[in-house]
Order: C-alpha cells, then sequence, then structure tokens
C-alpha cells in the first residue's frame, strides 16, 4: 500500500482554489464591512472615525460579526447538505465532480462583484455578492474535500492530507503577496478613492481566474470513477488497517466507542476553530485599527504562517506515524496556545512610519504566527483523517459534512461573539485573551476525552517507498 504522490498533488489543486479565495475573503471582507458601517453609523469613513474617535471603530465590530456570521450559519446548513447529496450522486464523470464544476463557476463570476459593490457603497450588492460566494462555495468545498478520502486508503491519509495542505497553502501564500503588493490600506486610508478601485478590483478577480484554473486541472486529471475502480482492493486493506476502537461497517449504529470518539474530536474541533476564526476575522482590523500598521504586515505575517504551516504539515503525518494521531494534534494545540499567551503582550509600537503616519509593526507577532501557523498544520493534518476514519467510503461526504458542521457552527458563534465582546471592552487585546482560552479549552478537551489508537502497519512499506509512485 503506496500513496500515489501524482495523484494526491492533483487532487490538491481543489485545496489550492478554496483557500486561495478564502484567503482573499477573509482579508479583506471584514475590513470592506467596517468601512461601509462606520459610513452608515458615523457619516464618515473608517480612516476618518478612526482619526476622530477610534473607539467607535470598535462599536462596529459586532455587526461585522454578525455578517461574518451569517456566512457560516448558512454553511453550516449546505456543507452537510452538499455533502450527502454528493455521496448519493452518480454521474459519468463521478459523484464529487458536478458539484465541484457548478460551484467553481458561479463562484468565480460572482466573487469579483464583491469589491465593486464595495466602492459604489453598495452595502445590500456587496451583501448579496458575499452570499451568493458562499453559498456555490459550499456546493464545491464539501464535495472537493471529499475526493482525498475517497481515493486514499485509511492509513494514508494522515500523508495525504498533509500534501493537499500544502498545495492549499500555496493558494492562500499567492492570495497573500497579492496583498502584500496591493495593499488594502493604501485604499481604505485615503480621501479620494475614485482612481483606486483596481487596488481591491485585482486580487479578487486573479482568484477568481486561478480558481477556474484550479478546478479545470481537477477535473481533466481525476477521473472519479476509474480511479475508484483500480484501487477497489487497495480501500478495502485500508478499512482492515484502520485506526479505530471497533471495526466500521454500513450495517446498524455505530459503536458506543466510535460514536464517543467522534463526537469529543467534534467538540475540541469547535473549541479550536472558535479561537482560530476570531484571529483570521479580526487580525485585519486588529492590524489597522489598533496596532495603526500597513495592511501589508498582515498579508507578511500571513505569509510567514503559512510557510510555518507547510513545514507543519509535511512532517505531522510522520509524527502521527510515531505517537499517534491524537498527540500530534494535542502538542498542535498546546504550541498554538503558547503563541497566543505571548500574543496577549502585544501593544502597538508608537513608532510612525510611512506616508499615513502608520506605525511600526511589533515583530513579535512574527515568531506568533510561525508558532501558531505551525501548531495548527499539526491539528488540521490529523483532525479531518481522525473523522473519516470513523466511516467506511459511502459516507465520507455525510462525515465530512459532520466536520464542516463543528467548524462552521463554531465560525457562526464566534465573529458575533468576540464582536460583543470588543463593544463591551473597548479593548482590542480581548483577542488574543479570547482566543487563548479557547485554544486551551480544546487542548483539555482532545487530550482528556480522545483515545490514541495507532494505526496498524501495511506490511513491508517503510520509508521512501511510502510515498509512493508517480503513475
Amino acid at each position: 500500500m503506496k500513496l500515489n504522490m501524482k495523484r494526491t498533488c492533483q487532487i490538491g489543486f481543489a485545496f489550492f482554489g478554496i483557500l486561495l479565495l478564502w484567503q482573499v475573503y477573509d482579508s479583506w471582507c471584514p475590513t470592506f464591512l467596517t468601512d461601509l458601517f462606520a459610513h452608515r453609523m458615523y457619516g464618515m469613513t473608517s480612516a476618518e472615525l478612526k482619526a476622530s474617535a477610534p473607539e467607535n471603530i470598535l462599536n462596529v465590530q459586532w455587526l461585522v460579526g454578525i455578517i461574518m456570521a451569517c456566512d457560516n450559519l448558512a454553511a453550516l446548513i449546505l456543507l452537510p447538505i452538499f455533502g450527502r447529496l454528493s455521496d448519493k450522486t452518480s454521474t459519468p464523470i463521478g459523484k464529487r465532480m458536478p458539484y465541484i464544476l457548478v460551484g467553481t463557476v458561479v463562484s468565480a463570476v460572482a466573487f469579483p462583484f464583491i469589491p465593486l459593490f464595495f466602492h459604489q457603497n453598495n452595502m445590500a450588492g456587496m451583501i448579496i455578492m458575499m452570499g451568493v460566494v458562499l453559498i456555490f462555495m459550499m456546493m464545491y468545498r464539501n464535495p472537493a474535500v471529499s475526493l482525498m478520502p475517497d481515493i486514499t486508503p485509511k492509513p494514508l491519509r494522515a500523508r495525504a492530507n498533509g500534501i493537499i495542505n500544502i498545495m492549499g497553502y500555496l493558494g492562500g501564500g499567492f492570495a497573500t503577496i497579492l496583498g502584500v503588493f496591493l495593499k488594502l490600506s493604501d485604499y481604505i486610508n485615503v480621501t479620494d478613492r475614485s482612481t483606486k478601485m483596481w487596488i481591491i478590483e485585482i486580487p479578487f478577480i486573479v482568484a477568481s481566474l486561478l480558481m477556474v484554473l484550479s478546478a479545470l486541472v481537477l477535473f481533466f486529471t481525476i477521473k472519479e470513477n476509474k480511479i475508484a475502480e483500480e484501487i477497489r482492493d487497495e480501500m478495502a486493506e485500508g478499512e482492515r488497517l484502520a485506526a479505530v476502537e471497533n471495526p466500521v461497517t454500513d450495517e446498524g449504529p455505530m459503536s458506543p466507542a466510535n460514536r464517543r470518539m467522534l463526537l469529543a474530536i467534534l467538540l475540541a474541533e469547535f473549541l479550536w476553530f472558535m479561537s482560530d476564526n476570531a484571529i483570521g476575522t479580526y487580525i485585519g482590523n486588529y492590524v489597522i485599527y489598533y496596532l495603526n500598521a500597513s495592511s501589508g504586515a498582515t498579508m507578511i505575517l500571513t505569509l510567514g504562517g503559512g510557510l510555518a504551516s507547510a513545514v507543519g504539515f509535511m512532517i505531522a503525518g510522520g509524527i502521527a506515524e510515531k505517537i499517534g494521531r491524537k498527540w500530534t494534534v494535542s502538542c498542535g494545540l498546546l504550541i498554538s496556545f503558547a503563541a497566543l499567551l505571548i500574543m496577549i503582550l502585544v501593544h502597538p509600537t508608537g513608532k510612525a512610519v510611512g506616508e499615513h503616519g502608520e506605525f511600526s509593526f511589533p515583530s513579535i507577532l512574527y515568531v506568533v504566527w510561525a508558532l501558531k501557523g505551525f501548531g495548527m498544520a499539526l491539528v488540521h493534518n490529523c483532525s479531518f483523517p481522525m473523522v473519516v476514519e470513523l466511516c467506511t467510503s459511502k459516507n465520507i461526504g455525510k462525515f465530512t459534512g459532520y466536520y464542516y458542521a463543528a467548524s462552521m457552527s463554531a465560525q457562526t458563534v464566534t465573529p458575533v461573539l468576540l464582536g460583543l465582546i470588543f463593544m463591551k471592552t473597548g479593548a482590542w487585546g480581548a483577542l488574543p485573551v479570547y482566543s487563548s482560552i479557547l485554544i486551551f479549552l480544546s487542548a483539555l478537551v482532545f487530550i482528556l476525552l480522545v483515545r490514541n489508537i495507532v494505526a496498524r502497519k501495511a506490511a513491508n512499506v517503510t520509508g521512501l517507498e511510502a510515498l509512493g509512485e508517480d503513475n
């Protein structure tokens, strides 16, 4: 039993498109919304509001959180639906590919309209386009994520997940590089924006084009039905070697032990996504409105975290084979907790630089993001395989839906909850405190409630041989 590297990288193009689009979405949209709400509530841009009454920027964050949470609430409903539908679909091009293609095309067409409506100060139009993108990305996302376990035997999924996540982070890294050169703060902090629209439009257009390209690569290289037939015996052997307490079958309900394992993983996942999404949603505003630094610094920060994540994804599978997936995830959570404790100590530098009087960026945040990126890579690399380990190939979309139901419910709650905390405390410093508490609780749940079951090894496959063939 060997991991087919070439095929795994080809599946990774799905993740390339997903993380590319979401990196642009998460980096730009909360600031767009902050600016629009500042205009509606106070009759001025967010830059003008920051200069005259900076505390009022915090007062609009709960509204930003509600809009971002509505997106996630829709995802909470739609991801399990599309996962279950794709499980039951059968077409000449496979059960996942129809959803991937339709979701890609509609999302790619709608995505560039988000900055267009923002530039026109049209909040309703922008929110509608955000909703369209979200709905069709959910059609794309669950089936795309399900592709890897569909055609990868269970003992090899942690390594495969590392590879496709690295592909995804390449997409996110590309979006981040765009943000380094096309600084959102260069648009937000100017009075006359009439000639600046290209700064915010180009990243969305590029993301759409590359997402379509990645979906086409996936379509022309991954023939679902053919591959499923070719690896039927390997998948059956993977079921025999699965890291589960009780054997998994399609007959009857889950065993009590497997159900307890699933619920414990999903509870811990809910908590760590509460933590991580809080950082992801508000870090752009934290940098621009609290640290008073350039948005380009956020992009460099994200890029550094992405590189550290890539290292984590490269080695997580090997670590899991030695100490088990439970302890790999637990170590990742504790590393991320340590990073967020350091972030609590970060304050604005007070050293003005740049044409807008922005402060210099606190260097310690680069260390925080590297540690957090590495730690969360260990978490994400092993947690999803642990969930789909508990089902057979007939229910992968359904269990992928469970995984995303936990993550999206967390991402529905956390922007609103933290936005209200900002309003009540009047302190941007609440962000790392909030996130560190939640990541610690998730580590506690995972360590205390999840059992460590090491997958049995397939005979005579070791070292470089386990990485597989390219054909």
